[in-house]
């Protein structure tokens, strides 16, 4: 299981890192559309900030194009490259053809049954939209659930993402997403609680470390 960040804003992705258990990044056309750098200089931004996986999307529209784009972010990315791709028709026979050579994520899913066209193309991971699936379908969740069962036996992984609360990632998890990406302000409420911020606050005023040291806020 790994949390990866979603995003292309580099300070946050340093100090998603930073936290020690965010283990790689996803990006996709609109977040690096959001940077002031070209997708060339983030992608290689991101490589220097993260020995992990980094999600790339592919925009292009032809089938020659696509792998073109891929090979040009595999020279960028090398082994860590994750290519995402679109659900459709061109981007199924993308995914058949890259998945044996580089890691692939149809992304986008929104029914059992392109899971199970990407299952059959080899991708090793889908990314599934659990909030937006709610807002326009009526329940993520239990879509992540029905594709968790498409998924039995097979190599091909569910990454949870449009993921909006700690609530939400959780139940993706416990419903049997393998993984999860998660926007920056989600990411950091992810660690807190009320009730553990007022424990910590007690052990400072109250407790006392190695040699008497005593804790202080």
């Amino acid at each position: 299981m790994s949390i990866f960040i979603d995003s292309s804003d580099l300070k946050h992705i340093k100090a998603a890192l930073d936290l020690g258990w965010v283990k790689g990044v996803t990006t996709n056309p609109t977040l690096i559309n959001q940077s002031e750098l070209e997708a060339e200089e983030v992608l290689a931004a991101i490589k220097l900030l993260t020995a992990g996986p980094v999600f790339y999307q592919l925009v292009s529209e032809t089938f020659g194009q696509m792998l073109d784009e891929a090979q040009r972010a595999q020279q960028i990315l090398e082994n860590r490259l994750v290519v995402k791709l679109p659900p459709n028709d061109l981007g199924f026979k993308a995914c058949s053809h890259l998945s044996s050579k580089t890691t692939c994520c149809p992304t986008a899913i929104y029914s059992p049954a392109q899971a199970l066209i990407a299952r059959e193309c080899g991708a090793q991971f889908i990314a599934v939209y659990v909030n937006r699936a709610t807002r326009l379908m009526g329940d993520g969740i239990q879509l992540v659930r029905d594709i968790t069962r498409v998924l039995e036996g097979s190599k091909t992984e569910l990454l949870a993402a449009s993921l909006k609360s700690p609530e939400e990632a959780l139940e993706a998890f416990t419903a049997g997403a393998q993984h999860l990406t998660l926007p920056h302000e989600t990411l950091i409420q992810m660690s807190g609680h009320d009730l553990s911020a007022e424990a910590i606050r007690q052990f400072k005023v109250q407790g006392t470390g190695l040699s008497g040291i005593e804790a202080i806020d």
